[in-house]
């Protein structure tokens, strides 16, 4: 979320001035141009305080047109700010901001949207959950997130492959993302991988991410507790665990290194898939995606273009998916084309207009 709030800013900063409340340590990541006042991030509610001070600071100085929050955690924030200046509101939200499950949060923070002048959701399923909490539909917008296009690399797949000990004829399924119970990556490797393997036995699954240590609201599942699934369920030998990868150049071999990318995220209450930002990323390096369609994984996947979309929870479904697209894989053309539907500069684009509206 974090990197989607510098590419937000730096959209912005194209249509006109910008200046980011942020957490200490933010302005070194800041676009050049975009004026960074920083908060100590921890802990949360202090950050929230000092935040709040000086957004509302900032707003007396500097009369903004429009104060926007980068999500719904920052919407009282915004808002507050905003009443101080007079500028308009708008709140950029995730899914899991609106329907945070904690009494405090639901009884401050959703007033604070269904006060916000626009709201722009990431999905169409987003969307239809801030409906639910009372925002009036004709101040919903719906602006999906961005992604960086990749320039072609022919050497990337041997590349990664050589970095981490894999054949180069392996069947590669990759998985990207915090380590979360809505993932579903130890579900995944109980239900779903034993099949896969028994019709590809030299199949390995690729894990690039780790347990979120911040987050607004996230159940874990353990890199070890990953591994003692693997074992139970006799595919240890198939894992691979990468960690998260921080070189972005790493990851790009590992999307362009893989056959398949995974996405087996789990229906819970409360806690759903506002967008799937993965599934963009992996298209864009023509990387074809099976998920199950739940969330706003469905924006996320075109369904025979971009890679499959299965029933929630069916991982017979699931496994029928994967070894079909290793078998028939969607073209990496189709995927990137796809994928440029959402390129940083559309982002921009459509979020400018929202705020206009």
């Amino acid at each position: 979320m974090e990197r989607l709030n510098w590419h937000l800013a730096e959209q912005l900063a194209r249509f006109g001035e910008v200046r980011v409340i942020g957490p200490q340590g933010a302005v070194t990541q800041a676009p050049a141009g975009v004026i960074v006042r920083e908060a100590p991030l921890s802990p949360l509610p202090g950050f929230l305080f000092h935040a709040a001070q000086l957004a509302r600071n900032e707003a007396r100085t500097w009369r903004p047109d429009v104060v926007i929050a980068g999500s719904g955690l920052t919407a009282p924030l915004s808002w507050w700010a905003a009443r101080a200046c007079g500028a308009r509101t708008a709140a950029y939200v995730h899914g899991l901001d609106i329907v945070v499950p904690h009494p405090v949060y639901r009884a401050l923070w959703r007033p604070a949207l269904r006060r916000m002048e626009r709201i722009i959701a990431n999905s169409a399923p987003t969307a239809r959950l801030a409906l639910g909490i009372g925002i009036a539909p004709a101040r919903i917008g719906i602006v999906h997130p961005g992604v960086d296009l990749p320039m072609p690399d022919a050497a990337a797949r041997a590349r990664f492959r050589q970095r981490w000990g894999i054949a180069p004829e392996t069947p590669v399924l990759l998985s990207v993302g915090r380590l979360t119970e809505r993932k579903g990556l130890r579900e995944f490797v109980r239900d779903v991988l034993p099949i896969i393997a028994q019709a590809w036995p030299d199949v390995v699954l690729v894990i690039v991410g780790d347990a979120p240590t911040q987050a607004l609201y996230a159940q874990a599942q353990s890199p070890q507790s990953i591994l003692e699934t693997a074992h139970a369920a006799g595919v240890a030998d198939h894992v691979r665990l990468l960690g998260p990868l921080f070189e972005r150049d790493l990851l790009t071999d590992s999307y362009f290194g893989a056959d398949v990318h995974v996405f087996p995220v789990r229906e819970l209450p409360d806690d759903p898939e506002g967008f799937g930002m993965v599934a963009i990323e992996a298209a864009a390096h023509g990387l074809p995606t099976v998920a199950y369609a739940t969330g706003g994984v469905v924006d996320a996947v075109a369904e025979g273009v971009s890679g499959r979309l299965v029933p929630p929870g069916d991982a017979k479904a699931f496994a029928a998916a994967v070894l079909h697209t290793l078998d028939a894989p969607p073209l990496a053309n189709a995927c990137c084309a796809f994928a440029q539907g959402f390129a940083w500069e559309v982002f921009g684009q459509r979020l400018a207009r929202e705020l206009s509206t």
